[in-house]
Formats: structure tokens, C-alpha cells, sequence
């Protein structure tokens, strides 16, 4: 026999219980995630509410987490979800990525790995290896965070050239290196290494002074100055 499936419908719910009307009332923190969703998702299906459906989108990749790392092609297999859906998600998720990096002020000042790693502690959630820089002005202040390079899910290419290219442009004093690793263990390897070493020495002959490297892993990061690895050898 054929199983029965009652679902209720957003419209159907009292006006005060609806996420849209919630979040208009009560704010967009007192939402749950599927409340949150189902707003960016707007409609369901013939059998599943937008509520429903987000449950199934939050079912399939376990937390939000795992859904900012989501590829569009991943979203569509979803039942329920196409093109114009896995677009509305991907550019919510986009969205607050980008929100959390309003938080790089100029002035903002820089005094530990942690200062580092609180600022860009969004790159633990990204699927692809970024590359970036940290400004700092004489005083270790933020002058501007750039964005180097873009990778594999394993690399990213960095070429001394566009990383000290801004650095020069924006007369900065001293630079931080930052990049994630996506599997999510933050130990650096030996191309980190390696490539720290050269790039040190590249700004010790422009009279730019990178200051550490710091690697982004899942709920955790390392710093290499921390590590022990400076000062690392320097071009004589």
C-alpha cells in the first residue's frame, strides 16, 4: 500500500508562525536554520513546504557547513531543487561570506596568530584553496586584506609577483600569509614551507617583512612563526 504523506504548507501555518513573518518580527537570529532556508528557498514542491524541503537539503549535506561547500551540480541532484534554486543557495551562502569580511576594517590591529585567525576564520568552510594577504601598516594595523590566488582543492598558485604587487602599491610595512586547507587539517607541508622560505626572502630584498603564515583548518589553524619555523633562512 501506497504510504500517505501529510504535509502542511507555509500558508496554511498561523501568520505569526511563518519564517518570513517571523523574521520580520523577531529578528532573523531567533530563526532556526531550516526557518532560514526555507526564506531563501521561498517555495516547496508538490509533496514538500519550502520547510520540508529544507529539511532535506540540510538532511543530505548535515550542517550548514557542509552546504557553503556545495556545488551547484550537487544541489540540483536534490529532488525538488534546480537551476534557479542551487542559484538562490549558493548565493545566500556567497553572501555571507562575503558579510564576514566586512569585519577587515582599516586600523583593525593585529597582535597574534588569533587576531588571524578570528578575521579569516570563514576560509575554513571554502572547498578550494585561497591564498591571501594581510597589509599591516608600521604599527601592525590593517591596511587591506587581498586575495592572491585561488586554487585546487590541494593547491593554490602564488606567484611573488601579484603578491607583493599591492603590498608595493600600498607601501606596506610588514605582510601576514594566510591560506586554508580544505581537508581540514591545518599542518603545513613541505611546499608551505618551502614556499614561505621564498617568498621571505623575496620581501626582504623589497624591505617588506612577512611577518607569519598562517594556515586555516577546520576549528583550528597554525601558524608557522609559532611553530618554530621562523625566522626562516634568509636570501643572504
Amino acid at each position: 500500500m501506497k504510504k500517505v504523506r501529510y504535509q502542511v504548507r507555509i500558508g496554511d501555518l498561523p501568520q505569526h508562525t511563518r519564517p518570513r513573518e517571523r523574521l520580520l518580527s523577531d529578528g532573523a537570529s531567533a530563526l532556526a536554520d531550516r526557518e532560514l532556508l526555507a526564506i531563501v528557498l521561498r517555495t516547496g514542491t508538490a509533496r514538500s513546504s519550502a520547510l520540508g524541503l529544507a529539511d532535506e537539503v540540510l538532511a543530505k549535506f548535515g550542517d550548514l557547513r557542509r552546504l557553503a561547500q556545495a556545488s551547484a551540480e550537487e544541489l540540483i541532484q536534490l529532488e525538488g531543487i534546480g537551476p534557479a534554486k542551487a542559484a538562490q543557495i549558493l548565493a545566500a551562502m556567497e553572501l555571507g561570506r562575503r558579510a564576514q569580511n566586512t569585519r577587515f576594517k582599516p586600523g583593525v590591529k593585529i597582535s597574534s596568530p588569533q587576531d588571524v585567525s578570528r578575521l579569516l576564520g570563514e576560509m575554513a568552510d571554502y572547498d578550494r584553496e585561497h591564498f591571501r594577504i594581510l597589509l599591516l601598516n608600521s604599527k601592525n594595523r590593517v591596511m587591506s586584506v587581498q586575495t592572491v590566488s585561488i586554487g585546487s582543492l590541494a593547491s593554490a598558485i602564488v606567484h611573488p609577483r601579484e603578491l607583493f604587487k599591492e603590498a608595493i602599491r600600498r607601501s606596506a610595512a610588514a605582510l601576514i600569509l594566510v591560506h586554508n586547507h580544505p581537508s581540514g587539517d591545518p599542518a603545513p607541508s613541505r611546499e608551505d614551507i618551502s614556499l614561505t622560505t621564498r617568498l621571505v626572502n623575496a620581501g626582504k630584498l623589497l624591505g617588506i617583512e612577512i611577518l607569519d603564515h598562517i594556515i586555516i583548518g577546520r576549528n583550528s589553524y597554525c601558524s608557522l612563526r609559532e611553530q618554530g619555523y621562523f625566522p626562516l633562512k634568509l636570501a643572504s
